[in-house]
């Protein structure tokens, strides 16, 4: 029971993350800044985990030169993730900020299990996942598609002149396949470096290290990064690293007992929850939107396709 409770909860955190993230954004302005703000916070949770474990920090020069390049690029895949979920949240609320890189996770997952990119375990695309992905397209048909029709047609949400909602849509998607190829790639880096824990602090500290560059080049600037404490930001605005941080490690420890198919169903299910308490009750300054019937139909459907592709 507690290793259910634990998945749900750590599903949740994303959700939550994305919120707090967005209202971090709001004080510093930029969406690269407040992405450098958690990944550093994360790092140093990280990596007080990593010493605790009693693993180093620092990886062997011959790994440099052994293993390919790309094993040390999940912590870039993390920052596309991070960022554009910072974007889309104000665009497209915190349902959808989750749905939508949901679909394009299972998508990417489906390829890469299917040719076994990135050294990943190659599994045949089979009736059950065909049927698990035609489940997670309905379901988002059910969850977005649907309920913008009929809030249209009641005149229930403003249309936004001149700007195409499925553009950032498309983009949440672009997100979530791009934080599949994240997993895999720190999958093959944490069977190289012996230590799961040890491999999410190197991806952290990459993420780290690009967007500090980032900034540093596009903003030409770190002074807001001191607006938060200047304009009295609530005090939880800078969790977001430490809830990203937790979520990879509670995932480390549940794998190990009960399996990586039940902690993704579970904490995919947290995230969907997550999601939904966000947007309806307004958690963390959010927008608050109403959650309608078919919405939540659509995201029953959605698990329901995920438990498919991932049991079976």
């Amino acid at each position: 029971m507690f290793a259910v409770f634990s998945g749900i909860a750590i599903g949740f955190g994303l959700a939550v993350q994305t919120a707090i993230n967005s209202q971090l954004r709001k004080f510093v302005v930029s969406p690269f800044l407040a992405s450098m703000i958690s990944f550093l916070v994360g790092t140093v949770f990280l990596a007080a985990a990593t010493a605790v474990s009693r693993t180093p920090l620092g990886v062997p020069t011959s790994l440099f030169l052994n293993q390919p390049v790309w094993i040390w690029f999940g912590g870039i895949c993390g920052v596309i993730g991070l960022t554009s979920n910072i974007l889309l949240f104000p665009k497209l609320g915190s349902v959808q900020t989750t749905v939508m890189p949901i679909l394009g996770m299972i998508l990417m997952g489906m390829l890469i299990d299917q040719f076994g990119w990135f050294h990943s375990i190659r599994q045949s695309f089979g009736i059950n996942r065909a049927i698990g992905v035609f489940l997670v397209l309905a379901g988002v048909v059910f969850a977005v598609v649907v309920p913008e029709a009929i809030a249209k047609r009641h005149s229930a949400i403003e249309e936004r002149k001149g700007e195409n909602i499925w553009i950032w849509r498309l983009l949440g998607i672009t997100a979530g396949m791009i934080m599949a190829v994240q997993a895999a790639i720190n999958g093959k880096l944490g069977t190289v470096l012996h230590s799961p824990v040890h491999a999410a602090f190197i991806s952290f500290f990459v993420g780290s290290v690009v967007l500090v560059l980032i900034v540093g080049i596009k903003d030409r600037s770190f002074m807001n990064i001191k607006e938060p404490v200047k304009q009295s930001a609530p005090w939880w605005v800078w969790l977001g690293g430490i809830i990203g941080g937790l979520y990879i490690l509670i995932n480390v420890l549940l794998v190990d007992h009960i399996g990586t198919g039940q902690t993704v169903i579970l904490a995919l299910f947290g995230q969907i929850a997550g999601s939904l308490v966000v947007e309806r009750f307004g958690l963390f300054k959010s927008l608050k939107r109403r959650i309608v019937p078919v919405q939540i139909l659509g995201l029953a459907i959605m698990l329901s396709g995920v438990i498919l592709i991932k049991m079976f």
